[in-house]
């Protein structure tokens, strides 16, 4: 098994093209089975001609793709750049024998009904679960329902990994586009199912770190948490604003300048883990407080029973996260050499996010020396917390492909 990627800032399309085939398949010694690419939206105007050139210059059985709002991958000097302004298309290869790989376009009106049976879920993707499939998601976010395919995937394959990004909606026209084979999509779901000999594990750096403790929810109603209480039987239940302004008074001024602007709500995916840690909780956007009943509501559904520790967000927090995650990754892992990886990293990183450059890819690299790293800055991240698979915002998601043995 091969993984090579390629990376061309040329602002000529065609010149683009040309460099990173040569410098891919320059770099896999044998024959492609699998095509991923990603093109900056400094192309819009051009997406329309991708396919062809790169069909008058490569023959693929698979491939997929999109458009970004930035583009990462590894330029001709063998380097990880992420390239967030200006001409940018990613190249990537994989030799993957012994490995089913079945790429497919979705649209939404063809989703089936989420409270029907998974045989119709089975039916759509042409996959059966028997043979332990991981999927690879490109998705358009004006089409809407992804959520809804992430829970129909996770109820008919759950054992399946399930990574990817919403893509870049251009200036140009105000669409995306997604790529699969040799056509150009401008709405749905283009993707790729991996079957056999081959792992695909995760890193999802949601960019926080937790203040104060982890509450259960006492009451709760669709997004609004109403009364939390502290894990220990018998404690008296508050409202999430008063456990707030607590929290609040014993910050220092730059955490509560931060809370101010950056507070989220991580809602853990595990009833049974006692101990939480950095990585467990599903982190959801704070939309708004009541100050006459102290609710709060948020960014996903909540329950009573369920456990939520607020959040804040920053450079700093966010590179707190990574390093973390990256650290914990190899411990976890068996000894297999990872082949490749792909990074969907959302728009609000980067070097807007840390004011310098590569920074996520280059804390991967620090980790993952010399494995080849391709991707695209998001519109939303896909990939698991927990059991399920959720689509995320100002997260970096890390799919890291390998063989099974």
């Amino acid at each position: 098994m091969e993984w090579a990627s390629a990376l061309s800032t040329r602002p000529s399309l065609e010149a683009a093209v040309e460099e990173v085939v040569e410098q891919a398949q320059q770099r896999l010694k044998h024959s492609a089975d699998l095509g991923i690419l990603f093109i900056s939206s400094a192309f819009a105007s051009e997406y329309s001609r991708l396919m062809p050139l790169l069909q008058e210059r490569l023959s693929l059985p698979a491939l997929i793709g999109c458009s970004g709002g930035g583009v990462i991958g590894v330029d001709h000097q063998g380097d990880i750049q992420e390239i967030e302004t200006g001409a940018a298309l990613s190249l990537t290869l994989a030799h993957l024998p012994d490995v089913q790989v079945k790429p497919f376009h979705i649209t939404t009106a063809v989703l089936p009904d989420l409270d029907g049976p998974p045989d119709a879920w089975i039916e759509l993707m042409g996959v059966y679960p028997e043979a332990e499939p991981h999927f690879i998601l490109l998705a358009d976010p004006m089409s809407g329902g992804t959520s809804e395919l992430l829970q129909g995937l996770d109820f008919a394959y759950p054992g399946a990994i399930k990574v990817g990004g919403l893509a870049d909606v251009g200036a140009v026209g105000n669409h995306s586009s997604l790529f699969c084979n040799d056509k150009h999509y401008r709405e749905g779901l283009v993707g790729v199912a991996l079957s056999g000999n081959v792992k695909l594990e995760t890193i999802v750096a949601q960019g926080c770190r937790p203040i104060g403790q982890p509450y259960r929810v006492a009451e709760g109603e669709r997004n609004i948490l109403l009364k939390l209480e502290e894990q220990s039987l018998g404690s008296p239940t508050q409202t999430p604003l008063e456990i707030l302004q607590a929290l609040f008074e014993g910050m220092n001024e730059a955490d509560r300048s931060l809370a101010q602007r950056s507070l989220f709500v991580g809602v853990a995916q595990s009833a049974f883990k006692q101990d939480l840690e950095q990585g467990d909780f599903l982190i959801r956007t704070v939309l708004g407080v009541d100050p006459r009943t102290g609710a709060i509501a948020i960014g996903d559904r909540v329950r009573p029973g369920q456990r939520i520790q607020f959040h804040l967000r920053d450079a700093e927090a966010s590179a707190e996260d990574l390093t973390l995650l990256l650290e914990r990754y190899p411990v976890s892992r068996d000894p297999a050499q990872p082949l490749g990886a792909l990074l969907f990293a959302c728009l609000g990183r980067g070097e807007s996010l840390y004011l310098e450059p590569n920074f996520d890819s280059r804390k991967f690299s620090h980790y993952f020396p010399n494995i080849p790293l391709s991707g695209f800055f998001c519109n939303g991240e896909i990939g698991p917390v927990g059991d399920a698979t959720f689509l995320h915002g100002y997260t970096s998601v890390f799919g890291i492909v390998s063989r099974k043995g």
